[in-house]
């Protein structure tokens, strides 16, 4: 791989991983902490939204920005032809 394409290719990851740890982090802190208050006006069954997110929801968005972060890797290693 020649010194342009491993550098766009570094570039691509780096945007990708800073795009899923904004989301983490408005969905940890923003949801979880921040806007606890007002979420807890909203209910999810019988649970507050603030609380969900704080305790469940969390949780489950990192698992989903776990398989986003290896499916957009593929497309990006597959783009840039160093895929297994």
């Amino acid at each position: 791989m020649d010194r342009a394409k491993a550098e766009a290719y570094w570039k691509a990851n780096i945007a990708l991983i800073r795009n899923l740890l904004i989301v983490w982090a408005v969905v940890s802190y923003g949801f979880g902490i921040v806007l606890v208050n007002v979420l807890n006006n909203i209910k999810l069954g019988s649970l507050p939204l603030g609380f969900w997110f704080a305790h469940q929801g969390a949780i489950i968005i990192f698992v989903i920005l776990i398989f986003i972060y290896a499916a957009q890797m593929n497309k990006i290693d597959q783009q840039f032809d160093v895929h297994e």
